[in-house]
């Protein structure tokens, strides 16, 4: 179906008549007349009922008014995603969780921009299942993430470990959860490692799905919580937080995703510029593995 026509049905129901339609979509009325008559013979049923006090929408066209701007809806978003705006050759859509953008993915954005200015870059931010689906459906052409499903066509690759620990306001800060402790949902292999290293961890007073917003409780209100090292970096250089001694960290995996099937050439300059930040990244620090092996003993994990 011509959206022109869903779009012209709106515009009649939203003004009450078709001369007002016309105004407003800068065209005759009887160009109007000529969409509504089209659509309904294209639906096989009468969507007006013509009066001298307008037009009024009879029950089919009720109906049709919720598909119509669904259509309406679904054909601007189109439209808006694969848009190629002017002065450049193409688009990338980039997305990942939130945590991975920041001290990462934020550097990327401007490697990027300086490898392929004609590309047009456009980030969005998600978790795994949002993030996956995006991908196989087509609406994201590369993903960066934690625990990545395994989907034909769809090429993983993984970039670097991520490394949380566990950090506090107190620098007497016991290694184990306590009072002011916030619970970040790193999804299903943290969430084990973490029961076992904790078995007689209860309910938390707070437990958020986002990092950023964890870690902004933690450095307002005082508390401690599990974040990866690169992001409290430049707090434990001020002393804003503390690492606490002797507590497990956790080894989590960051993953790129991206079809088999695509822009190679793109794919290919994108990436290598996620491996150049990586790689200009410093090393971990002496007591990074010791503190694995403690997470590792946990429960036999």
């Amino acid at each position: 179906m011509d959206t022109e026509l869903a779009r012209t049905f709106l515009a009649v129901v939203t003004s009450g008549n078709f001369i007002s339609a016309a105004d407003r979509l800068h065209v005759s009325q009887s160009t109007v007349s000529m969409r509504i008559h089209s659509l309904e013979d294209q639906l096989g049923c009468m969507l007006f009922v013509r009066n001298k006090a307008g037009t009024a929408l009879t029950s089919a066209g009720r109906q049709f008014q919720r598909h119509a701007a669904t259509l309406v809806r679904t054909m601007e978003q189109a439209r808006h995603d694969i848009g190629i705006p002017e002065g450049f050759s193409g688009t990338l859509v980039v997305g990942c969780r939130i945590g991975l953008w920041e001290e990462f993915l934020l550097q990327w954005l401007q490697l990027i921009g300086e490898a392929r200015p004609e590309i047009s870059i456009r980030a969005e931010s998600g978790h795994e299942p949002e993030l996956m689906q995006g991908l196989i459906e087509g609406r994201i052409d590369i993903g960066v993430m934690y625990t990545p499903q395994v989907r034909p066509g769809l090429k993983i690759e993984q970039l670097f470990e991520e490394h949380l620990i566990l950090v506090s306001t107190d620098p007497e800060g016991k290694p184990e959860p306590r009072s002011g402790y916030v619970y970040v949902d790193w999804g299903p292999e943290f969430y084990a490692r973490h029961n076992a290293c904790f078995p007689n961890f209860g309910s938390p007073p707070l437990s958020v799905n986002i990092g950023w917003l964890g870690l902004q409780h933690v450095l307002e209100n005082g508390g401690s919580g599990y974040f990866p090292r690169r992001i409290v970096m430049p707090h434990l250089k001020t002393r804003r937080l503390n690492q606490v001694s002797g507590a497990p960290e956790f080894s989590m995996p960051a993953y790129v995703v991206y079809p088999l099937e695509g822009d190679r050439d793109l794919f290919a300059s994108a990436i290598e510029a996620m491996r150049q930040i990586v790689h200009s990244k410093p090393k971990r620090p002496p007591n990074a593995k010791r503190a694995e092996t403690t997470a590792r003993r946990c429960r036999g994990i």
